[in-house]
């Protein structure tokens, strides 16, 4: 069941980043802080409890940007990041949103496919995006 990330989830949220990501992963002071913004939409997948993968996204006039998806190993294959993926759309369609960007490792070919599945495009590449001269690829994608 998706539903509104709560600041109880945020402990289960760092320790699946740590998991998942080993560039950057975020820590407990960005998710409070993404909880504390009046732009920011986080929603999360629970089941029994447990979290099975959350998305955050910044709203911003008539654009928004992904600011993570996460989605934990076993539920990884199963759509869970697509249902994500369209939580935030919902979510910029409400708020009057028409265009979302985000950036994703150039090596992270899941999540690629996943994004160009969903409508996004390639539109460019940000060097050194990540820490360690990492790239991301610049993505977009019409509501």
């Amino acid at each position: 069941m998706i539903t509104a990330f709560g600041w109880w989830h945020i402990p289960d949220a760092v320790a699946l980043e740590q998991q998942l990501f080993d560039i950057q992963p975020w820590t407990p002071a960005q998710f409070w802080a993404e909880l504390a913004a009046d732009d920011r939409v986080l929603v999360a997948e629970v089941e029994d409890g447990a979290l099975r993968g959350y998305a955050a996204l910044a709203v911003g006039g008539d654009e928004a940007e992904v600011l993570n998806i996460a989605v934990a190993p076993a539920w990884q294959g199963h759509g869970l990041g697509r249902r994500l993926l369209q939580a935030l759309f919902d979510a910029v369609r409400h708020a009057g949103g028409q265009r979302v960007l985000l950036e994703v490792r150039p090596d992270n070919q899941p999540a690629l496919a996943l994004y160009e599945r969903s409508g996004f495009r390639r539109i460019g590449l940000r060097r050194d995006y990540y820490a360690l001269g990492v790239d991301a690829v610049l993505m977009e994608c019409h509501v």
